[in-house]
């Protein structure tokens, strides 16, 4: 089963859907996050199709990249309140999306090829 998080997106989350032409889809309760790497600029977030029998579709980090097995760590979402809160209005993105933000006013939301 797919659990969604049991919220009504925000009209911050409606806008951005709308603002790049998207399709507003609730996220899962569980996301991924780099914690590791929180405080670094930029922040990228990329929501991939769910797996079957899977709870996570979205994947968060700052700065670089790592390949590492253990660079994401699960969460679930309501703490991005806390930790990432300039993340949460992109969360209601559709499958395929992602998205570059800084901690100035560059953002960019695509979709994936």
């Amino acid at each position: 089963m797919n659990e969604r998080m049991e919220f009504r997106p925000n009209q911050l989350q409606i806008n951005i859907c709308e603002k790049y032409g998207m399709a507003v889809l609730a996220p899962e309760v569980m996301v991924a996050v780099a914690l590791q790497t929180l405080g670094q600029s930029p922040i990228y977030g990329s929501r991939v199709e769910l797996p079957e029998g899977g709870t996570v579709s979205w994947f968060i980090h700052c700065g670089e990249y790592s390949k590492a097995d253990d660079f994401y760590k699960p969460l679930h979402a309501h703490h991005l309140d806390e930790i990432l809160p300039q993340v949460v209005s992109y969360l209601c993105l559709p499958t395929g999306a992602k998205f570059i933000i800084d901690t100035g006013e560059y953002e960019d939301v695509w979709m994936a090829e």
